[in-house]
């Protein structure tokens, strides 16, 4: 409660009351000290870095001081209540800062103490909790220089940035801000089975770009901006960071008590921690641990420019908690803010800058399983892209002055010609459409392709969006080639009858040009790799007509299941001939069709999904491997089809979290095809001839080289981010990473198979025929280095068996292109 004017003209006393931010950011800083200079009498700023101190003696200056930041002086007047504000700067902290004397450093034993009650204190411990969420995000173009303010572009928004000045402060960096929004959700958990899920009940957003506002709606609840330290591991843009109190800390940080004090009613231990090794995954900062429960009550914790991250100069964590009268600690407040570099002289920064309050927490209620089907809901009734409902009442907080400012600046950059123009550019990069109103004209990936058979292809396409329908999807593509003069096409109609329970009937026929071995159905993640295959050399292309009816339903939370028919023809554009019957007298035939039935079942346990228009998109598992299993009858006599058959295929696809020593990406593969069928029908691995690494191939493999009709496979993937590179002085400055792979198949063929692949055409033309695997597996082991000037890898694979094959390659240095944080 601030004292009145008139009680101070009485008693004298100097009062200051203020607030402490970021100088760069603009964001309060927490926990900061403030105090009257040369004494004792001060305080620490809350959670939004307000604060007020006094005292009846005499004081002309206050000092803020905090972990980080370069500490700040200010006058101020002697016997009279004053707001004072100030901004700190950001100071690197070495490591030579932590001086342990002779004996066990003090802060051992706390820490021990922590570990012992983390069971007791993490929220996880609870049957059940929900709360109440307010989200906030903001996104702004930073570290905007002298050189990039002399382009085009930012000439034409020189007006806008002349006001944007004051979003940092009065003596802090300017930001053009580019998004905002604001959500209200209800957060729901429980333990046993461990499931989640956010209610988003109303949002309202602004931002360059954001037109419908439904799938950047599902992504600015609390859940995306939940981290909790009670983890060993936190997973913070894409990459593992050792928590301070993690069961191993004493691996990863060096600590230093210095302070014992009262934080709100919990008397408190303070703790500042660093990375023992600036360029590990991890955090320096300060945290408060109570000293009753030994229980965390305050964090705060930033990583550096010298971690081994690209393009991050900053990441900044601040999270207060409250204790439950049922046991364990919850966060109702955190702030996060990530602040990303500069690419060249002549780019900009991003500093994106997130914020959540939670309150209204009810415990140990769990509710029904069913209760918890979908990870994300965005209520229908949501008030999206800005509109004012009583926000005034929804927020936690209100907004200051500058984030209402941001709504107006955003409005205005969207309507400047050259921002939209580069905006429309953005997106399509992003997306590979390009949108106009109803329609999405693209992907622009597959525009134009250059092949041995085709010559130069040029394609065009265009699909319906959310506009045009919620629940009716119509798409096609044309596509000619000026070699052999023909035209493909592909159409496609899909009717989505429930978006709860994800369901969808998809109708495609399509005519085009394919390679041997490379399977559209299991490579239907990959686009980018799909639409490299319509360049280079075709040594197995064949021209084929299918059509498709595929019904999918996700049955519950992580379970989907399809069902699809398909009919197929193949007609081969190189030398390819089979046996009627697996006897070599019998006749050759270079073509075929085949009609079939396909079920199958997919599940991940904590697979998420996101819906983007009148698209589903899966943002991964966790924790639990995704596994899909898949069954194909092909049916004889049935419009054409030339075969019986019975295929079974099994795949398990998981990241592995190895601690220190990185992460890896499994991908195991069986499957067995119980009849005879000419080669193409069966499984014909996927090589790799060219210089460029592709992790869902073999490397040093021939294409073709290989086919089976039962095998198992595992292709191994590796990043041991910078857990071997960090300690040689002059490659951890490079932010240089060891990569590891292994790609091992073991397989056969039957005879019957072997027998039915023709050595000549039915014209006596030799084939180019498929080899196949023995008793020994196909394995090739590889090393190699990535995020070399921060876009390249490079692999140097070693090919262990079957050396003696004809055109084997033993090594092979390949490269490759991948944008990692």
């Amino acid at each position: 409660m601030l004292i009145s004017a008139e009680t101070l003209a009485q008693q004298g006393p100097t009062i200051v009351q203020g607030r402490v931010i970021d100088a760069s950011s603009g964001d309060p800083i927490p926990f900061v000290n403030v105090f009257f200079q040369h004494t004792q009498q001060g305080a620490t700023t809350d959670f939004d870095g307000k604060f007020q101190i006094s005292t009846t003696g005499k004081a002309d200056t206050i000092v803020a001081s905090y972990v980080g930041y370069k500490s700040r002086k200010k006058a101020i007047q002697q016997g009279i209540l004053q707001t004072v504000n100030l901004q700190l700067e950001e100071e690197i902290t070495s490591l030579e800062a932590i001086v342990v004397k002779a004996g066990e450093n003090p802060a051992y034993e706390v820490l021990r103490q922590v570990v012992r009650n983390k069971s007791s204190n993490d929220k996880r411990r609870l049957d059940a909790y929900e709360y109440d969420s307010y989200t906030k995000i903001e996104i702004d173009v930073d570290n905007i220089s002298d050189k990039l303010r002399e382009k085009k572009i930012w000439k034409k928004i020189s007006q806008v940035m002349d006001s944007v000045q004051q979003i940092a402060g009065e003596d802090g960096k300017p930001v053009l801000p580019i998004f905002i929004s604001e959500s209200v959700s209800k957060l729901y958990f429980r333990s046993d089975p461990k499931l989640k899920t956010e209610n988003i009940l109303q949002t309202k957003m602004s931002g360059l770009g954001v037109e419908d506002g439904t799938l950047v709606a599902q992504l600015v609840g609390s859940s995306f901006q939940e981290y909790n330290f009670y983890q060993n591991w936190l997973n913070i843009v894409g990459k593992d960071f050792a928590s301070p109190i993690a069961d191993g800390w004493r691996i990863y940080y060096d600590y230093d008590l210095t302070d014992s004090l009262f934080v709100g009613a919990d008397y408190c231990y303070r703790l500042d921690f660093f990375p023992r090794s600036p360029q590990d995954l991890a955090f320096s900062g300060t945290m408060w641990i109570t000293k009753k429960d030994f229980a965390l009550k305050q964090i705060d914790v930033t990583v550096g420019s010298k971690a081994n991250l690209n393009f991050v100069d900053r990441i900044k964590i601040q999270q207060e908690l409250e204790s439950l009268p049922a046991g364990g600690w919850i966060p109702v407040k955190n702030r996060i803010l990530i602040d990303l570099g500069e690419l060249t002289d002549f780019s900009a920064g991003m500093l994106a800058k997130f914020y959540t309050s939670n309150r209204n927490i009810v415990v140990n209620k769990p509710r029904e399983v069913a209760f918890y089907q979908h990870p994300i809901i965005l209520e229908e009734d949501a008030k999206l892209l800005g509109q004012d409902a009583n926000w005034d009442t929804l927020r936690h907080e209100p907004l200051t002055t500058t984030e209402k400012n941001v709504y107006k600046m955003i409005d205005t950059l969207q309507n400047i010609p050259v921002v939209k123009t580069y905006v429309d550019i953005f997106k399509i990069l992003i997306s590979g459409y390009y949108r106009t109103g109803k329609v999405l004209l693209g992907p622009y990936v597959s525009l134009a392709a250059v092949n041995n058979i085709e010559g130069f292809r040029f394609q065009g396409g265009l699909k319906t969006n959310e506009s045009f329908s919620k629940k009716w999807v119509f798409g096609g593509q044309l596509a000619y080639g000026f070699k052999d003069e023909r035209v493909k096409y592909h159409a496609m109609v899909q009717r989505i009858l429930s978006r709860r329970h994800w369901t969808t009937l998809t109708f495609t026929s399509r005519y085009d040009l394919g390679r041997v071995g490379v399977d559209d159905e299991n490579l239907a993640d990959n686009f980018l790799f799909l639409a490299y295959q319509k360049f280079g050399v075709f040594r197995r292309g064949y021209y084929f007509n299918e059509s498709k009816l595929n019904f999918q339903r996700e049955l519950f939370k992580g379970f989907t299941q399809r069902i699809a028919v398909r009919q197929l023809t193949f007609n081969p554009t190189y030398n390819f001939g089979y046996h009627e019957r697996p006897d070599t007298t019998s006749n050759i035939l270079n073509s075929f069709s085949t009609s079939e039935v396909i079920v199958e079942s997919r599940y991940g346990k904590d697979e998420f999904f996101i819906q983007n228009g009148n698209d589903r998109v899966s943002m991964g598992t966790v924790r639990w491997p995704l596994i899909t299993a898949r069954y194909t009858h092909g049916i004889q006599g049935v419009m054409g089809s030339n075969f019986n058959y019975d295929k079974i295929r099994i795949n398990i696809r998981k990241r592995v979290q190895m601690g220190p020593l990185g992460y890896g990406r499994v991908n195991l593969t069986g499957e067995y095809i119980l009849n005879t069928l000419p080669y193409p029908l069966l499984a014909l691995h996927l090589g790799n001839q060219s210089p460029i690494y592709t992790p869902v191939t073999y490397n040093l493999m021939n294409y073709g080289e290989f086919v089976s009709d039962h095998y198992v496979s595992l292709q191994y993937d590796h990043h041991f981010e910078g857990f071997l590179l960090n300690h040689i002085p002059l490659i951890r400055k490079l932010k240089w990473r060891m990569v590891g792979t292994a790609n091992v198949v073991m397989g056969g063929l039957r005879q019957d198979n072997r027998t039915l692949i023709a050595k000549t055409t039915a014209d006596g033309a030799q084939t180019l025929r498929a080899g196949y695997l023995g008793n020994q597996p196909y394995v090739e082991l590889g090393y190699g280095v990535e995020n070399i000037l921060k876009f390249i890898r490079v692999d140097f694979v070693h090919r262990m068996s079957y050396l003696n094959n004809p055109d084997a390659r033993k090594f092979g240095v390949l490269v490759s292109f991948n944008f990692s944080l």
